[in-house]
């Protein structure tokens, strides 16, 4: 039996949240004791939440480990989280010396971004749900590099492309049907990699070394150079990735699926897949870091 003690927060309260390696605002509906990754988890304290400004789509059950106070600390944790973990780059509007010109433009920039808006809310949601012990590991993943300084050890082994190659062989040997659409899912994902890599995958403290390596293997893709761990954030960022693209709901249910097995895989390897200890990075490579 579990020993029940009293629960963190209660029922209406305002929190923030760990969604993948992010802090959000969001509001318990209930709380319960429950075991959240069956069967590998033990019961404890859990809260159905439902996330600021996110469809109800969204809400979960999480772990009280998940959860934080909402209080002037945490907030400027959550502030810290969202400049360290990479995003979109603002754009910044032309100008033009004709002001006739300028307000046609103005009108015109702000019936496309309604446009835009109106055709991202359209288009079909995709919900990739992440098993309690991956969430933990890119919390995990962001304080070693971005609170202890510290790196994944590059190049990575198993990287990608040999990540992708065991899940093959695992759902060959499983007999897995549609094996086209698995082939077309492998693929994409790679594509998706290292596209992505450069630009949305990497934290700050983490650029310099990309930027070393890529000097050290020219001739290879990132994905034959990173592994699991940046793998997970790329699986953190595919809702979004995926809402921009043309894709219809028969192709995004097919490619949740394979998706969604694929993590579960992940998983039940993580302890061959994804790294237990990252290495300190170098006293010369944090100075050039911090100059």
């Amino acid at each position: 039996m579990t020993n029940k003690r009293p629960m963190t927060f209660e029922a209406n309260e305002n929190v923030l949240c760990f969604h993948g390696p992010l802090l959000y605002e969001a509001k318990i509906l209930k709380t319960d004791w429950r075991v959240l990754d069956p069967p590998h988890g033990d019961e404890g304290a859990c809260y159905l939440v439902h996330y600021r400004g996110w469809k109800q789509t969204w809400d979960e059950w999480v772990p009280e480990s998940r959860a934080l106070k909402m209080n002037e600390a945490n907030l400027a944790k959550q502030a810290s989280l969202k400049e360290s973990y990479p995003g979109k780059k603002k754009t910044v509007p032309k100008t033009s010396t004709s002001t006739e010109s300028s307000d046609r433009g103005k009108k015109r920039a702000k019936d496309t971004s309604v446009d835009k808006e109106e055709d991202f809310t359209k288009r079909p949601e995709i919900k990739v749900p992440i098993p309690d012990s991956l969430k933990a590991q890119l919390v995990d993943d962001w304080e070693s590099i971005t609170k202890n300084q510290q790196l994944v050890p590059l190049p990575k082994t198993p990287n990608v492309v040999e990540i992708l190659d065991m899940y093959r062989e695992f759902k060959k040997d499983k007999k897995a049907k549609s094996d086209e659409i698995l082939q077309e899912v492998l693929a994409g994902i790679k594509a998706y990699f290292d596209r992505c890599l450069g630009n949305m995958l990497l934290y700050r403290f983490e650029r310099q070394q990309y930027v070393d390596i890529r000097k050290r293997f020219v001739g290879k893709d990132d994905s034959e150079i990173y592994g699991g761990e940046h793998l997970l954030r790329l699986f953190v960022q595919f809702p979004m990735l995926i809402a921009h693209t043309s894709m219809d709901q028969d192709s995004i249910n097919a490619l949740r699926e394979n998706l969604v097995d694929m993590l579960k895989w992940m998983q039940k390897n993580h302890k061959d897949l994804l790294l237990s200890e990252y290495e300190n990075a170098s006293p010369a490579y944090q100075s050039i870091v911090k100059s």
